[in-house]
Order: structure tokens, then C-alpha cells, then sequence
């Protein structure tokens, strides 16, 4: 991967980060005082699960940005960098099933048909990336096997010749 490529993506989760900490700082509260005629229960919980949401995020970049990191140094095929991946697909896991709470939430409110429909939506395609991530773990654990084998098979001609 070209040295440009891992910064410019690095320079987009340090934006991403900066906005979830925006998010986290103005947003939410702004909620929470948006919400104030709501029911005590549905207002604390639709807030929780957007802290939560952005919180999941923010762990996906930070391990993505470890795996970025890892990649640069020429790491990325070994054994430590599944324990990046294995959050990254947690966090995406985990990030679906808030969204299909606050689907839920907003089904048992007032909202509309269409808007728990998108977050219907958005929960599909969370679940969708965290496969496609499972799929890539196995894409690496294969490379990782071939890289080892490969280095078996040049120690051996090594002693051969």
C-alpha cells in the first residue's frame, strides 16, 4: 500500500475522531435539551445509545489506525494484528445492534415509517460490513499461513543448496 494511500486515510480517521469528539461535546447535549418534554426512560436510553454509537466508532478508527500503522511497518502480516481485527468486528457488530435499538425506540414513538425503516437499513448494512470483515480475517490468516510456509520452504533450499 502506497505511503500516501495510509495518509490520507490516517488524516480521514483524525477528522472522523476530532467529529465524534464534536459529536460527543455539542451534539448529545443539544439532544438530551432537544428531548426535554420526553418520558425520563426513552430520552435517557436514545441518548445512551448514541453516546454508545459514537463510542463504537471511535474504537474502529483507533484499531483501523493501529492496523495502518502496521501496515507501514511492514507488521500487518502477523499475529497481533488480529487482535485489531477482532475489535474492528465487534465494534461493528456492536454498532448494529444499536442501531436496531434505536429503530426500535423510534417504531415505539412517534417517528416515521421511513426513518426506522433507514435504521433498519443501516443495521443490515452494519452486519453486512462486519461479515466482510470476517471475511477479510480469513483473507489474512491464509496470507499469514503462506508467508510462513513460504519462509519454510526457503530455509529448506537454503540447506539444500
Amino acid at each position: 500500500m502506497a505511503k500516501s494511500t495510509t495518509l490520507v486515510l490516517q488524516v480521514v480517521i483524525a477528522l472522523a475522531l476530532a467529529g465524534s469528539l464534536i459529536v460527543q461535546t455539542f451534539i448529545v447535549p443539544a439532544v438530551w435539551v432537544d428531548l426535554d418534554g420526553a418520558p425520563p426512560v426513552p430520552r435517557i436510553t436514545f441518548v445512551t445509545l448514541l453516546v454508545l454509537g459514537v463510542v463504537t466508532m471511535q474504537v474502529f478508527a483507533v484499531c483501523v489506525w493501529q492496523l495502518l500503522t502496521k501496515v507501514r511497518k511492514g507488521s500487518v502480516f502477523s499475529e497481533s494484528s488480529f487482535r485489531y481485527v477482532d475489535v474492528v468486528i465487534w465494534s461493528i457488530a456492536a454498532a448494529a445492534v444499536i442501531t436496531f435499538a434505536i429503530a426500535v425506540l423510534l417504531a415505539s414513538g412517534e417517528a416515521a415509517p421511513g426513518v426506522v425503516g433507514l435504521s433498519c437499513g443501516a443495521t443490515l448494512v452494519l452486519g453486512g460490513m462486519a461479515l466482510l470483515v470476517v471475511v477479510m480475517k480469513t483473507l489474512l490468516r491464509q496470507a499469514i499461513d503462506r508467508e510462513t510456509e513460504a519462509t519454510a520452504l526457503r530455509s529448506e533450499l537454503d540447506e539444500v543448496v
